[in-house]
């Protein structure tokens, strides 16, 4: 057993960091058979998990515990035999690693985020903020970003200050709208029985059809979807919709990060679903 690699484990779970040893290339254990494929469902700490009841260390960043009868038992010895690091769960801990992967990343850094405490790597070096987000890998050149869901590697405890994870890092996963593109959408020809009492009716369907999509929090697809839908379905048949109308939906729904194709799609199934 790599003692000195489990000592470092234990101290790190006496202060409620989750855990799990690495093998050689920074990897984590693979399944055993019973878990293989992810058969068993899942560790119960992971997202959408199953009732995985499995005592090994399976599953990967999952199996990451501050248990420390779990990491000294017999289901662990054989990991640790074979162990090369120590990784941990920075988001079980209430943490996010910013690992700047080359000397550029780390220039970037020092200029963009504030101060925190930071590990020197291989390559460059983990900054790291207190306080969870989501893990995205590539979120810039050399950059990636580690809390939940994700393992980093234990490189000792670093130096400076640790602040509280700020907006420029969440911000760094944060969707950009698509460019807004104007595209030629097929408009009903019309020849229907116009139902609009004014001119003014038809430009404040559109108005709130345009509120109704920016305002969007989650499910933006379904949401553009229903409200081509609707403003079909009340504008479509009599010839009053234009291509203008059309095309401040399709800007509306750009801005949400929707793409022309995923557009053009949503309004072609919209008219499809209603005859049209």
């Amino acid at each position: 057993m790599n003692a000195s690699l489990l000592a470092t484990a234990l101290d790190l779970a006496a202060h409620s960091v989750p855990v799990l040893p690495l093998r050689a290339g920074k990897l984590p254990f693979g399944n055993c058979p019973a878990c293989a494929g992810n058969a068993c469902g899942g560790r119960p700490n992971m997202k959408d998990a199953g009732p995985c009841r499995c005592p090994g260390i399976c599953h990967g960043w999952a199996a990451a515990t501050a248990d420390t009868a779990v990491l000294q038992s017999p289901a662990w010895a054989e990991a640790w035999r074979q162990a090369q690091a120590v990784a941990y769960h920075p988001g079980g801990a209430g943490l996010t690693v910013v690992d700047l992967d080359n000397a550029d990343a780390v220039a970037w850094a020092r200029q963009s985020l504030p101060a925190t405490r930071t590990v020197p790597t291989t390559r460059g070096e983990h900054w790291i903020y207190r306080g969870a987000m989501r893990s995205v890998n590539g979120v810039r050149e050399g950059v990636d970003l580690k809390s939940t869901m994700a393992y980093a590697r234990w490189l000792g405890p670093g130096t400076g200050t640790m602040t509280a994870l700020p907006d420029s890092v969440r911000a760094l996963v944060v969707k950009k709208p698509s460019p807004v593109r104007p595209v030629t959408v097929p408009v009903p020809a019309g020849g229907g029985e116009c139902r609009h009492r004014t001119p003014a009716y038809l430009e404040r369907g559109i108005t709130m059809a345009e509120q109704r999509i920016t305002a969007a929090t989650s499910g933006v697809h379904a949401t553009v979807y229903r409200t081509f839908l609707a403003v079909l379905s009340a504008h479509g048949r009599c010839g009053c919709l234009t291509d203008t109308h059309a095309a401040r939906l399709f800007a509306a729904a750009q801005t949400k990060g929707e793409t022309a194709r995923h557009c053009v799609d949503a309004w072609t199934n919209a008219r499809t679903a209603l005859g049209m």
